[in-house]
């Protein structure tokens, strides 16, 4: 059966508009909005000198930039060490928001290699050759530095002067 040139085109013409109305009838994908990774949460903060008790309360913090005399400015926010793919609240930087807002000092060295501070003096109490101040969370030792350790809303984060 032969068509003519004007069936032929009508022919054609349906099955072009066929194939388009397939492919604007896909679905839409619906673009999920990126999760704040950064959000403020509050924490407890405990800082236990050998002395006793240097600081406890509530903060609100969220991984950013933090600079100590010996340490210089550098980034607290998770992202450290490749630890976390993108920013989040942290202990130190938990420890620094502490400090600006109730007016004590701190002070750390920065270690390039580990990407992270060392955690040095809190209230004029130092760790020296004897002793260390220890991040924990929730009652356990940090697996990695306080400025690679994630924290969720509500965590217990502790800085205990902890001698060798």
């Amino acid at each position: 059966m032969r068509l003519s040139p004007a069936r032929r085109a009508a022919v054609t013409t349906a099955a072009l508009g066929l194939a388009l109305t397939g492919l604007t009838t896909v679905p839409a994908v619906a673009h999920a909005k990126p999760v704040n990774t950064n959000a403020p949460v509050k924490v407890n903060l405990t800082v236990q000198g050998p002395g006793g008790q240097l600081f406890k309360g509530k903060i609100t913090t969220k991984g950013h930039d933090v600079t100590t005399a010996t340490g210089g400015t550098h980034k607290c926010d998770g992202t450290n060490g490749g630890a976390n793919p993108s920013k989040v609240p942290t202990p130190t930087a938990a420890l620094d928001d502490a400090a600006r807002l109730n007016y004590f000092a701190w002070d750390g060295t920065w270690y390039a290699s580990f990407d992270d501070f060392s955690v040095d003096t809190i209230k004029g109490v130092s760790g020296g050759g004897s002793a260390y101040w220890n991040i924990s969370v929730n009652g356990t030792p940090t697996p990695v530095g306080g400025c690679q350790f994630k924290l969720n809303a509500g965590d217990q984060v502790s800085f205990v002067w902890t001698s060798f």
